[in-house]
């Protein structure tokens, strides 16, 4: 299994790229979630790898970070989810986006992603419920420099929310009233709270 790839980025389109590894190129698939992220053409990149088997092809998929590979996985185990409709939902979500949605139980908002109807926002809601706690702990060590999981204020925010005993729905309500980017964590949660007490 290839883990990981460090080399050059050769071609980036979407949703196709390829990155030279010492002269050899890896074509791959990958989510807009990391497309946003990947420096231009002909600079260094470290990328996660996947690589699905099918009878007609082997294709490699490329992720930014371990938790976008860890949520992709996780989403390839849902009945019903292959590789296409868990990269529509990378493409539609950041993880902690995902995972806030799961915990909120928010169909609406899967649907709103191309290729989930209803059901199969429901299957993935029930079958991704149990691992959501796994998927927003950091994954350990053995990993290039730069390749970590990415966690953002709002994010560490919500798990400091949840830890102090809020209930999933009602931590979405409070970080949307927060609606401002560039707050720093701590700011984040002192908001939170104070329109917690105000409700």
């Amino acid at each position: 299994m290839i883990g990981f790839l460090k080399g050059r980025l050769a071609v980036k389109q979407p949703p196709m790229l390829m990155v030279d590894v010492n002269g050899v190129g890896y074509e791959m698939e990958a989510p807009m979630s990391t497309f946003y992220g990947l420096p231009a053409a002909g600079e260094p990149v470290a990328l996660f790898t996947h690589l699905v088997v099918r009878e007609d092809a082997h294709i490699l998929y490329a992720f930014g970070t371990d938790g976008e590979r860890r949520l992709f996985r996780g989403l390839l185990k849902v009945s019903g989810v292959g590789p296409k409709i868990a990269l529509g939902i990378l493409s539609g979500a950041s993880v902690e986006d995902f995972l806030r949605t799961i915990e909120a139980e928010d169909i609406a908002m899967l649907t709103r992603i191309p290729g989930i109807g209803r059901k199969t926002a429901e299957r993935v809601i029930i079958e991704m419920r149990d691992s959501v706690k796994k998927l927003s702990m950091p994954a350990g060590g053995g990993l290039p420099a730069g390749m970590g999981l990415g966690t953002t204020p709002q994010s560490e925010a919500f798990s400091a929310l949840i830890a102090l005993g809020y209930k999933p729905p009602e931590v979405v309500r409070l970080l949307k009233a927060v609606d401002e980017p560039d707050l720093a964590t701590t700011e984040i949660i002192r908001r939170a709270l104070k329109s917690a007490a105000k409700a």
